[in-house]
């Protein structure tokens, strides 16, 4: 038979792995999230090329507009820290 402690053994082992799983995605995440905000994929001067070999002439205004949406994809959403005020 098996004894009690192999078993608390390999509950203990399995937890551990969950746990250690859990942790790398976690701190895999907040790197690669990190990493994207200092060294982002475009840049404005891409973005004037891209449009250039697709035939158009960039404003500057269309520019901004693709790097803003560009943008709004890595960052990361902060919750509220205010508290919401109770109507009376």
């Amino acid at each position: 038979m098996v004894n009690l402690q192999t078993w608390v053994f390999i509950l203990i082992l399995i937890g551990v792995i969950i746990v250690g799983i859990v942790l790398g995605f976690l701190i895999a995440r907040k790197y690669m999230m990190k990493y994207l905000k200092e060294n982002p994929p475009i840049t404005e001067d891409i973005v004037r090329t891209m449009m250039a070999q697709m035939g158009r002439t960039p404003s500057e205004k269309q520019v901004r507009q693709v790097m803003k949406s560009v943008n709004s994809q890595y960052d990361l959403k902060k919750p509220n820290k205010e508290k919401k005020k109770k109507k009376k």
